[in-house]
């Protein structure tokens, strides 16, 4: 049965671009696992994260508008799927490993918080540790989610580091991974138009002619424009590139975004909540530990080994707190929006009181 993970190896050197990733090439993983008879490395990395319960909570947490009315509107998880439609026609057209591509995208952002970047600021702000999703990304796949025979999802170095850095400011090993840096921006900056104008925020018409002109006067023809462009500027290209100018128009999209969506006060209107929700949380636990899930209370007792860096520069009751609120954000970063209110009326609110 080997033969047939071999035939797809050996398909990807006949071809596949040089700059590609190949999967027989692959740095490995931290534990070493006998290869699958039929999937290569990048397949099984891609099938882990589709079933882990992270991935599966995507589906219960904000995109960019919080509880909107209507079942149209993007959440965490359509996000995902659309960065990893984008990425994989790119890598597909510039004959890069698909594979990788596709388990970088559906990964990228399985360590968001509930209630999207408001859960992060709030968490980022009270936490002594600081919070990143890209940085919680990791830690779900190299610590927090465990398979069902105990062991934790041992990815590929090249599908973490491409998780890792996806942020605007990340440097992606691989091509793969700048692909779906760049995908994923491509895909927010269009599907929260969408989003916006169905929320009456803001009309097509709006946006400043200087970016339209140039990307085009509706979503899917600006995604049409910047794919083709990103695709004719990088081929055969130890790179992923695109025009000066889309590239100018792409980004004073997005600055238009920030201004006019992002920050809007109709849109963004329940943020201030949802971050005092998050905040209200996080000190009820981290004052009583003893209520969180029996594995975050473990984590606290004895330490994962990821948190922090000079352990030897804190004393016991430092590290014992820095060990609290680093379990306490990995528990609230993991809840759905529904969860986490669900969570915050048990813990905090008050129930009627019956003598009967």
């Amino acid at each position: 049965m080997d033969s047939i993970r071999k035939e797809q190896e050996a398909r990807e050197h006949q071809y596949l671009s040089p700059y590609a990733s190949f999967s027989d090439c692959s740095a490995g993983r931290d534990e070493y696992e006998a290869p699958c008879d039929i999937r290569t490395e990048y397949q099984r990395d891609r099938d882990r994260i589709i079933h882990s319960k992270a991935f599966r909570r995507l589906n219960g947490k904000t995109q960019v508008f919080l509880a909107p009315m209507g079942d149209h509107y993007r959440n965490r998880m359509t996000h995902t799927l659309e960065v990893a439609q984008i990425a994989r026609t790119i890598a597909k057209a510039l004959r890069l490993n698909e594979d990788l591509t596709e388990a970088i995208a559906l990964g990228h952002d399985l360590g968001h918080t509930p209630f999207g970047h408001a859960g992060e600021r709030a968490l980022n702000d009270i936490s002594t540790c600081g919070f990143a999703h890209h940085e919680q990304s990791i830690r779900i796949v190299e610590l927090l989610e465990v398979k069902k025979n105990g062991k934790h999802m041992n990815l590929t170095r090249e599908v973490r580091d491409g998780i890792l850095n996806h942020q605007t400011e990340g440097r992606p090993s691989t091509l793969e991974g700048k692909v779906v840096r760049l995908a994923d921006k491509i895909a927010y900056i269009n599907h929260d138009i969408d989003d916006a104008i169905r929320g009456h925020i803001i009309n097509e018409e709006d946006i400043p002619e200087e970016y339209t002109e140039v990307l085009g006067h509706t979503p899917s023809k600006r995604l049409n424009t910047i794919i083709h462009d990103i695709v004719t500027s990088s081929y055969d290209q130890p790179d992923i590139i695109m025009t000066e100018q889309v590239s100018v128009a792409m980004t004073g999209l997005r600055e238009y975004m920030f201004k006019n969506v992002y920050t809007n006060p109709v849109a963004k209107g329940q943020e201030k909540k949802a971050e005092q929700l998050i905040k209200e949380m996080f000190g009820y636990y981290v004052t009583h530990a003893e209520n969180l899930p029996s594995e975050f209370i473990n984590q606290i007792e004895n330490g994962d080994g990821k948190c922090y860096n000079e352990i030897h520069l804190y004393s016991d009751n430092e590290l014992r707190q820095l060990r609290t609120e680093k379990a306490v954000c990995d528990y609230i970063a993991g809840m759905t929006d529904r969860f986490a209110v669900a969570k915050f009326h048990e813990i905090l609110i008050p129930s009627n009181w019956d003598v009967y």
